[in-house]
């Protein structure tokens, strides 16, 4: 009786362990990395997307697993893999701007 006491005593501490370390390190890594999979899932033609590399640019074209990125003003095209997209500024199709929504509440001073 006193054996299984000490057997179930030293497997209690054992498991919180596994438990704590699923809590705090691998169930937050794995929403990170759904997060970025739908960010990098949601880009469309259009978009401005900054890679891992520091490349930014806009969205030309789509396929599969790869996308095709126009940068600067001399319209050179890169193609990239999905997964080299850092971050996605989704294209306003509205054509509002933060700037343009403060100028047009306040009226202007004469």
């Amino acid at each position: 009786m006193d054996e299984s006491l000490g057997l179930l005593g030293t497997f209690i501490p054992l498991v919180l362990m596994v438990a704590l370390m699923y809590f705090l390190l691998i169930r937050p890594q794995n929403k990170k990395e759904k997060k970025a999979a739908e960010m990098r899932n949601s880009i469309e033609v259009g978009d401005t997307v900054t890679t891992i590399g520091g490349i930014v640019g806009h969205v030309q074209s789509i396929k599969e697993d790869t996308f095709v990125l126009e940068t600067g003003s001399d319209r050179v095209k890169l193609r990239f893999k999905r997964w080299a997209i850092q971050e996605v500024e989704k294209l306003n199709l509205e054509g509002n701007s933060a700037s343009s929504d403060a100028s047009k509440k306040e009226p202007a001073k004469k």
